[in-house]
């Protein structure tokens, strides 16, 4: 297990991008209104539409190259490297030589969590799709260590256009959909082709969180308060939409379809899931009456639904750690998260040790390697 981790969880940032990505790759008639890079305030950023996406870390701020020990401005101040590129984790070989500093041997690649932002929906599925083709042939590097997970638009048919388009090109295991941001609802029967497309290729879908989704407090501004606003952002990012997956019958009618959960913790789990089973009892063993029970759509009861086709990431979780009989054999993803500064890298072993010590060898392995492997069809 030394050097054989398998990270569930790990990002491509925006501000790590190829400056001239959307620039040079976009279609013609879009290129004038591609996201670029700008300076603003002396902090070079993207910049699309005249709204601003996120900084880029390719050019140093005006005042240096220094960054503060606190706040931490990514893992890399924690690890000590302020005098390589800020986008190493694009550099195929920089990032690499940071998987082997911590042990991982293979990383499960996000994209970026402040997501590709502009109103104009063929603009945004054009971005869209650049990114996925460059992450594609980025991942090309090391195909066994690079899992590249391609993002989807959030609308139901630009969303499987896109699938059946990577699933075409081959070798993705794995895509992402924003679901915080996806119109219409998943009760939508327009979703419909997006569950048999996944079903029919064998590609996963994931969702993971999203920073600053919603509209901020503004009674919180600049009080101790504004550092929890993220937690309140969780309801939108996965509640609602985890609950429909069992409430329209989606997984019921797509028994093939898997479906992990990343970096949206594990302890709500277990509530969530127990009270779906009792509402399911209700619905059917309690003989209360309902015009319309589902038919064959709700027979299955959710916690078996769970089991058989949903599959969590963690980093540091104690929590975690004591559900693993909750999540059966297999479903549970360990993470490094890398490189934000709330991941673990390049620590991964200490904070391993520290959650698992009371585990067994075997469960370790199957945390940090075993479940990943066989998800995802490593060796």
């Amino acid at each position: 297990m030394v050097n054989d981790l398998i990270s569930c969880d790990d990002h491509m940032d925006l501000g790590q991008l190829p400056a001239d990505l959307w620039t040079t790759r976009l279609p013609a008639e879009l290129r004038d209104r591609a996201p670029r890079i700008e300076e603003r305030d002396g902090q070079a950023v993207w910049i699309c539409d005249g709204k601003v996406w996120g900084t880029w870390g390719g050019k140093p701020p005006a005042t240096g190259n220094q960054r503060p020990v606190k706040p931490l401005y990514n893992s890399f101040d924690r690890a000590g490297i302020y005098d390589q590129s800020a986008r190493r984790p694009a550099i195929a070989e920089l990032r690499l030589a940071d998987m082997d500093r911590d042990g991982v041997r293979t990383q499960v690649i996000f994209g970026p969590i402040f997501q590709i932002s502009t109103n104009d929906p063929v603009l945004r599925v054009a971005c869209y799709r650049v990114y996925n083709d460059w992450l594609l042939e980025f991942c090309k590097a090391a195909p066994e260590r690079l899992l590249g997970v391609p993002m989807l638009p959030e609308t139901p048919d630009e969303a499987t256009e896109e699938l059946r388009r990577l699933a075409a090109k081959g070798g993705v295991k794995q895509v992402t959909l924003m679901i915080a941001n996806i119109n219409p609802k998943l009760d939508d029967p327009a979703w419909e082709k997006l569950w048999t497309a996944l079903e029919e290729t064998g590609i996963i879908l994931s969702w993971h969180i999203t920073v600053f989704v919603g509209n901020r407090d503004a009674r919180a501004a600049g009080k101790a308060a504004s550092v929890f606003e993220n937690t309140k952002f969780f309801m939108a990012n996965f509640l609602e939409p985890f609950v429909d997956l069992f409430a329209w019958g989606i997984l019921e009618r797509h028994p093939k379809l898997k479906i992990v959960i990343a970096e949206g913790g594990t302890g709500w789990l277990p509530w969530l899931v127990q009270e779906l089973d009792y509402r399911h009892w209700r619905l059917w063993e309690a003989k209360e009456f309902w015009a319309d029970k589902g038919g064959a759509q709700l027979e299955t009861k959710p916690s078996e639904l769970f089991k058989r086709q949903i599959w969590a990431t963690f980093q540091e979780d104690p929590a975690a750690m004591a559900l693993i009989p909750f999540f059966g054999d297999g479903h549970l993803l360990w993470a490094s998260d890398y490189p934000h500064p709330d991941g673990v890298w390049p620590n991964s072993h200490t904070a391993i040790e520290r959650q698992m010590k009371d585990l067994s060898f075997e469960m370790r392995r199957k945390l940090t390697h075993d479940n990943a492997a066989k998800l995802y069809g490593l060796s």
